[in-house]
This record gives structure tokens, C-alpha cells and sequence, in this order.
């Protein structure tokens, strides 16, 4: 729509005004098909959402060719300025109309310009614009209220911690005879026990985009899709773990089916979606990610030395373990009981070891390692170099988010 006449400076003001979300009216030349010349007085407002995001923006388009100089066109050539002005007046009736105060009875209208309203970009004369509210049974929540939206971010925070503290508890197989963090766990398992019957009554978006309310079609979904997910990761694994008359076996299984629960992180982790387009919060995501990485990393590398530093068959200590070494390194070696249980007993205790582990995961991800600790046996260096060709993936992702921000933000 636009033309030789318009004026770059108020279609430049237009293009910011979209860019900047802002509020803003102009008067612009504007062009119809068969090029003929027009004057708008061009309204432009954000339209937000509850959560105070732009969705759209609503554009109002008045036309007030009648109350500017008449341009002379092709049809109006030779005509007097008082004729082009009539003929401006007579075709533009809707303006006209549209200006025009209306008038109720019983009201006191005061005799002023109409066109300084028209022309005013205030809150009484945009409608207010509001999602509408579906109709749900009493019993349905609605998933994107505030309830709801805060109560997702709870379950985000519980997913993570499950996240660092089941591959612990699973690899360094502990038996949860704390108090304190056994009722913390057990909370935990109530908190997932409640989001499941939350869930039978929560509604969710239907593959066309609309909002589903009906409770049989909110629980065949659920039942389908997360049910049996969410069910495994809510039993009381620790409360089973606590009796010292288990089994280790059965307790390493029981365990083990915790790490059902890290696949939350699937449906929780389209929330952060919405901070993707920040720099701040993809940088802390990518620090999360690669602690909680490394983490996982080094769980498994404890794993893997406490299963091979002693042969179970042959009852053999390997000299070359790191797990050995650590252990004759920090004071607390691994010592052969003849007199008792008749295996080996000691070694260095779990934060040491944790703490090792996590260090030699850290310096792998990031570079070569140091050569302090170093694997011996085939596992240990199978899982080294799986480690090494992670770290290099993560080093050349990093290196492409970082050209991306330098040439996009």
C-alpha cells in the first residue's frame, strides 16, 4: 500500500512500532490497487494474553482523505479546490458516519470535535481483549491456570532432584537408614502420587488446538499416554530400601526402577521452551544440563570400578584399579577379612569417592583428563572414550550456540 507519496519516516515509525510491541497511531499516504491516493489515520495496539504476552495486535484503519488536502487525481484534473473537496466529502460518507457522535437519550453530550476522539489511541475506545474462559465441569482444572502452572514448576524442581539423587543411590547402592532424607523421599512419592490424580482431571489441547474438558476423554488420554510412567515413579522404593532384611539384589531392582522417573524430564522440559529465546536462560540450561551430565557420568564410572576392583570368582583385588589406588592414596585401603566375613572390606568412603568420580567425569567432558586418574581395565576404558566423544559433541555445540548469539543477538 504504499507509494511515491508516502513517507518513509512514518513507515519506518511503523515497522518499530511492530518490532517494539508498543502502542502508536500515525497518519500515512497510503495507496488502493487501482493507485489511487488515500489518507488513514492507522491505529496500532498489542493485544496481550494472562500471562501478559503479545498474541497479536489489532490494527484500525480510519479513513480521513475528507479531512486532509485533496490530491488531485486523474479523475479531479482541472477541477477547483473547493469541487475536489466536495467530491473528497460526498465519496467518504462512511468517515463521515463513522465520526458521528451518537446520541442517547438522557445523556449530556458535549459539542466538541468527534475526529480528536477518533484520533486519541485510549483505553475506552480499543476493546479489551481477554481469552475466554472455557466452560469446564466443577471437578476439571484448567492446564494453563495459575494452580496449575505453579504446580508443574513443583514437580520440575522434585523431577531434578530425583534426577541427581536416583543414579546415586542406585550405583553406590545405598540403603536410605537416614530419617530425615527418608521422609524427604517419601514426601516426594506423595507429591508424584497427588499430580497423578491431578492429572485424571486436568484438561489438555486436542489435536485441532481445542481445549478438551470432557473427564472420559481427560482419562483415556492420561491412561495412554503417561499413566503407567507416572505410577512406576510414585512407589515407595525408599520406604522398601529402608528394611535391612532386603534383599540387595531385590533392593538394587527396586532402585533401579526409580530411573523411570527421569523420563518426567520429557514432559516437564517444554516449559523452558519459552526462555529458549533468551541468552541468560539458555546459558544456565546448558550449565544444568552439563552438571546433571556429568553427574549421570560419574555414577556410572563407580559402577564400573566398584564391579571390577574385586573379582567375585577368583576374590582377587585388582592392584590397578583407580578405586585401589584412591584408597591406599587417602588413608582407607581395601583389607581382606580372614577372621570374619572372609572378603574384602574397606576402601575409601562414598563422598571420596563421589567426589573423585565427578572430577574425572568434569575433566574428560571439558579436555583429555589430567593422567591422575586414569582407566585401567577394558570397561573403564571403554566408558573413557565414550566420555571423551561426548565431551567433544558438547564442545562443538557450545561453539555453535556461540556463533549463533554472535550473529543473532
Amino acid at each position: 500500500m504504499y507509494g511515491e507519496l508516502t513517507d518513509k519516516d512514518t513507515s519506518e515509525k511503523v515497522r518499530l512500532t511492530f518490532e517494539n510491541y508498543e502502542m502508536n497511531s500515525f497518519e500515512i499516504l497510503m495507496y488502493k490497487k487501482n493507485r489511487t491516493p488515500v489518507w488513514f489515520f492507522v491505529k496500532i495496539a498489542p493485544i496481550r494474553n494472562e500471562q501478559e504476552k503479545v498474541v497479536l495486535f489489532l490494527c484500525t484503519f480510519s479513513d480521513i482523505t475528507a479531512f486532509k488536502q485533496p490530491i488531485e487525481d486523474e479523475t479531479s484534473k482541472g477541477w477547483g479546490k473547493f469541487a475536489r473537496l466536495t467530491r473528497a466529502l460526498t465519496s467518504s460518507r462512511g468517515v463521515l458516519q463513522q465520526l458521528q457522535p451518537t446520541v442517547h437519550k438522557g445523556e449530556n453530550v458535549h459539542k466538541h470535535s468527534r475526529l480528536a476522539e477518533v484520533l486519541q489511541l485510549g483505553s475506552d475506545i480499543l476493546p479489551q481483549y481477554k481469552q475466554e474462559t472455557p466452560k469446564t465441569p466443577p471437578h476439571i482444572i484448567l492446564h494453563y491456570c495459575a494452580f496449575k502452572t505453579t504446580w508443574d514448576w513443583v514437580i520440575l524442581i522434585l523431577t531434578f532432584y530425583t534426577a541427581i539423587m536416583v543414579p546415586y543411590n542406585v550405583s553406590f547402592k545405598t540403603k536410605q537408614n537416614n530419617v530425615t532424607w527418608l521422609v524427604v523421599d517419601s514426601i516426594v512419592d506423595v507429591i508424584f502420587l497427588v499430580d497423578i490424580v491431578l492429572n485424571f482431571h486436568t484438561t489438555f489441547v486436542g489435536p485441532a488446538g481445542e481445549v478438551i474438558s470432557d473427564p472420559k476423554l481427560i482419562r483415556m488420554n492420561y491412561l495412554k499416554t503417561w499413566f503407567v510412567i507416572d505410577l512406576l515413579s510414585c512407589l515407595p522404593y525408599d520406604v522398601i530400601n529402608a528394611f535391612e532384611n532386603v534383599d540387595e539384589g531385590i533392593s538394587s531392582l527396586f532402585s533401579s526402577l526409580k530411573v523411570v522417573r527421569l523420563l518426567r524430564l520429557g514432559r516437564v522440559a517444554r516449559k523452558l521452551d519459552h526462555y529458549i529465546e533468551y541468552g541468560a536462560a539458555v546459558l544456565v540450561l546448558l550449565v544444568c544440563v552439563f552438571g546433571l551430565a556429568a553427574h549421570w557420568l560419574a555414577c556410572i564410572w563407580y559402577s564400573i570400578g566398584d564391579y571390577e576392583v574385586i573379582d567375585e570368582e577368583t576374590g582377587i583385588l585388582r592392584t590397578d584399579s583407580w578405586l585401589y589406588m584412591l584408597g591406599e592414596t587417602v588413608g582407607s585401603p581395601y583389607r581382606f577379612n580372614a577372621s570374619g566375613t572372609g572378603k574384602w572390606e574397606g576402601g575409601p568412603n562414598k563422598d571420596s569417592v563421589y567426589i573423585t568420580s565427578l572430577y574425572f567425569t568434569m575433566t574428560s567432558l571439558t579436555s583429555i583428563g589430567f593422567g591422575n586418574i586414569a582407566p585401567t581395565t577394558d570397561g573403564e576404558k571403554i566408558f573413557a572414550v565414550a566420555m571423551m566423544m561426548i565431551g567433544s559433541f558438547e564442545e562443538f555445540h557450545s561453539k555453535v550456540l556461540y556463533i549463533y548469539f554472535q550473529t543473532f543477538w
